[in-house]
C-alpha cells in the first residue's frame, strides 16, 4: 500500500477510536482522502476528516481535529501533526517514511500504483474513434484516439476490467454518398468520366485504387447500370476496404480495439425496434408531433406524427424522435439501440466523442438511464479539435485527403510517440494546437522532449554506473540524500494518489501533466550537478551517496515508464 493509502486507514483507525470512546456517535460511511497540503509548508499529509465528521458528531470541527490529531501523532511514521485552519490535520511525517517509500518503489517496479485486480463480473466498456468510414482519419480522431486509449489503460493499470469498443456507422446517407464516390471512381478507372468530383461526392484521392480495383473486377457491366443494381455492392466493399484502411491508421497509433460493431448489422438484426418495444413497454415512446423548427418556417413544412422519447423524463429540452418520416431509423435510434447491447455486457460505458457531438449527449444518457433502469452509468466525454501548424502557419491541405491532413501524414511525419504524448497534454475539452516544427524540437518548452529526456538522462547514468561497477546494495544509504532530493521523493511518492484519481475522474491527462511535474523537479537536481560536481548523481569517491543518488534516480524512471506506458508512449533510452 502506497503512503496515502496506509495514512487513510490510519485516520480511519484514529476514527474508530473516536467512535468506541463516543465522541462520535456511529461509524462513518466514508472519510475523505488524505491529501498532500497546498502549500508544502504546512506539511506532507492533510485530512480534512474532522470537517466532515463534526455535524454528526455535534461537536466543533477543531475539537475533533485536536482529537484526531493526538492519536495520529502516535503512529510510528509521525514527527507531528498539527491543527490548522477550522479543523484541519497537518501531519508531518519522519524522514524514514519517505526513504521506505523510495525503496517500496524499487521493490515494485512496473507495478508501483498498480491497482490489484478488481473481479468484476463484467467489464468497463470503453468506446472511442467510432469515425464514419467514410475516408482517413485525420487529427481529430486521432486525438479522440488517444485520449480514448489512455484512458482505458489508466482504467486497467487501477485494476478494471476494460472493453475497448469501436462503433461502425456503416448505414445512412453518409456511407451512401461514399458508395457513389466509389462508383465514379469506377466509372473514371474505365475511362468514362474525368474532371473535378462532382458535388456531393467525397473527392480525396484515396479512393481512386478501389475504383480501379472494381474497375479491373468488375469491367464496364455497372458502369451504367441502375443505381439500385449496384449500390448495396459498392457500398458493401467501400466500407470494407475504408475500414481496413482506418484499422492501419489506428494501428500506426498503436491504437488497438476489442471490438467493432457495426451499425448496419445492428439494424439488421431488428436491435432498434427491440429498443422500442421495450421502451413503448414503460411508456417511454409515444406517437406525437415535434414543435416546428425554430426561426422561419417553410411554407412546405407539415407536422408528422413520429415515434418520440421521453428524453424530457431525464432532463432534455424536447423529446426526440427516434424514426424519420420515411419509417427510416433516426441516428440517435439506432444509437440508442447499440448502447442498450452495450450496456447488457458492461458495468459501465464511457464513449470518447468529438466536441460537434455535444448536443446529443444528453439524449442518450437519458436513452441509458431508461434501457437499463438506471443500472448502467454513461460517461461521455468530449474531445475538442486539433488545429494544425508549421513554424506558427496554418496546415490544412492534405494530397491524399484533399481537404485535410490525415493522422497517417501527421505519424508519418513526427512519429507516433510525439503525436500519442501530444495528444494528452492538454485537457480533451479545450482545443489543442499542434505545431509540426515545435513537437520534435528539443527544448524545455517541448513536453514531449522535456519528459523523455529525463528518462534518457537517467538511463545514462545507469550505463555510466554499470560501467563503473557501482551497483546499489538492496539497502542503499537514503539518509545521505538533502532536502531536496527528499521533496523529489515526495513528489514521486503521489504517483499512486495521482493514477487512481485520474481513474477516478476518466481524465488520462492528469498522467501526462505528471509526468512534466516529475521530469521538471529531476531536470532541477541535475542541473544542480551542471553547478556543482557534489551534487551529480555519480560522486566520484563516496559510492555511498552514490548509491542513494542512483536509487532516486532509478525510482524517477520506474514512475516515468509506468506513466509512458498509461499514455501509450514508449520511454527513450537516450536522445541524440
Amino acid at each position: 500500500m502506497d503512503i496515502f493509502g496506509r495514512f487513510e486507514t490510519a485516520v480511519a483507525d484514529a476514527v474508530a477510536g473516536l467512535v468506541a470512546d463516543g465522541t462520535l456517535p456511529a461509524p462513518p460511511a466514508g472519510l475523505p482522502p488524505v491529501e498532500p497540503p497546498r502549500d508544502p509548508a504546512h506539511g506532507d499529509l492533510a485530512s480534512s476528516a474532522a470537517l466532515e465528521l463534526a455535524r454528526s458528531a455535534g461537536a466543533a470541527p477543531r475539537e475533533l481535529a485536536t482529537r484526531l490529531a493526538f492519536a495520529l501523532a502516535r503512529h510510528p511514521d509521525v514527527e507531528r501533526a498539527e491543527v490548522a485552519g477550522p479543523g484541519f490535520v497537518n501531519l508531518v511525517l519522519r524522514r524514514a517514511a519517505w526513504e521506505a517509500e523510495i525503496l517500496r518503489i524499487l521493490e515494485a517496479g512496473a507495478d508501483y500504483g498498480r491497482g490489484p485486480p478488481r473481479n468484476e463480473a463484467l467489464p468497463i466498456n470503453v468506446e472511442y474513434v467510432s469515425a464514419n468510414p467514410t475516408g482517413p482519419l485525420h487529427m481529430g480522431h486521432g486525438r479522440g484516439a488517444v485520449v480514448g486509449d489512455a484512458l482505458a489503460n489508466l482504467l486497467a493499470f487501477v485494476g478494471h476490467r476494460v472493453e475497448r469498443e469501436y462503433y461502425i456507422n456503416d448505414a445512412g446517407a453518409q456511407v451512401d454518398a461514399l458508395a457513389r464516390s466509389v462508383h465514379w471512381r469506377y466509372r473514371e478507372a474505365l475511362g468514362l468520366v474525368s474532371g473535378p468530383v462532382p458535388s456531393g461526392l467525397y473527392p480525396g484521392s484515396y479512393l481512386v485504387p478501389l475504383g480501379q480495383e472494381l474497375a479491373r473486377e468488375l469491367g464496364p457491366g455497372l458502369a451504367d447500370a441502375p443505381e439500385a443494381q449496384w449500390l448495396p455492392a459498392f457500398r458493401e466493399r467501400a466500407v470494407a476496404a475504408m475500414m481496413a484502411d482506418i484499422r492501419e491508421d489506428l494501428a500506426a497509433l498503436g491504437i488497438r480495439h476489442d471490438r467493432f460493431t457495426s451499425e448496419a448489422e445492428l439494424l439488421a438484426r431488428g436491435a432498434p425496434a427491440r429498443a422500442e418495444e421495450r421502451l413503448r413497454a414503460m411508456g417511454l415512446v409515444y406517437d406525437g408531433r415535434l414543435p416546428p423548427p425554430r426561426g422561419d418556417v417553410s411554407d412546405d413544412w407539415e407536422p408528422v406524427d413520429l415515434p418520440l422519447f421521453r428524453s424530457t423524463a431525464f432532463g432534455d429540452d424536447v423529446d426526440r424522435p427516434i424514426r424519420k418520416s420515411d419509417g427510416s431509423w433516426t441516428y440517435f435510434g439506432a444509437d440508442m439501440a447499440y448502447h442498450a447491447e452495450k450496456a447488457e455486457r458492461a458495468s459501465a460505458l464511457v464513449d470518447v466523442w468529438g466536441a460537434d457531438h455535444a448536443g446529443t449527449v444528453k439524449r442518450i444518457e437519458a436513452a441509458v438511464a431508461a434501457l437499463t433502469g438506471g443500472r448502467v452509468p454513461l460517461t461521455v466525454k468530449l474531445v475538442q479539435m486539433v488545429r494544425l501548424f508549421r513554424g506558427g502557419e496554418p496546415v490544412r491541405m492534405s494530397k491524399r485527403a484533399g481537404d485535410f491532413v490525415t493522422l497517417r501524414e501527421v505519424v508519418e511525419e513526427v512519429g507516433r510517440d510525439v503525436v500519442r504524448f501530444m495528444m494528452l497534454t492538454k485537457r480533451p475539452e479545450s482545443p489543442l494546437d499542434f505545431d509540426f516544427v515545435k513537437v520534435v524540437e528539443q527544448s524545455r518548452d517541448n513536453p514531449v522532449f522535456y519528459v523523455h529526456y529525463a528518462h534518457a538522462r537517467i538511463r545514462s547514468v545507469e550505463r555510466r554506473a554499470a560501467d563503473a561497477g557501482l551497483t546499489p546494495p538492496a539497502d542503499p544509504p537514503l539518509d545521505r540524500l538533502d532536502d531536496a532530493e527528499l521533496r523529489h521523493a515526495k513528489l514521486l511518492a503521489q504517483w499512486p494518489r495521482v493514477v487512481t484519481l485520474a481513474a477516478r475522474a476518466l481524465e488520462p491527462h492528469r498522467v501526462a501533466f505528471f509526468l512534466q511535474e516529475v521530469a521538471g523537479s529531476f531536470h532541477a537536481l541535475w542541473n544542480r550537478g551542471n553547478d556543482d560536481p557534489a551534487f551529480r548523481i555519480l560522486v566520484d569517491g563516496d559510492p555511498g551517496l552514490s548509491a542513494a543518488r542512483l536509487a532516486l534516480a532509478q525510482a524517477t524512471a520506474i514512475v516515468i515508464r509506468a506513466g509512458l506506458g498509461i499514455m501509450g508512449v514508449e520511454p527513450v533510452e537516450e536522445l541524440h
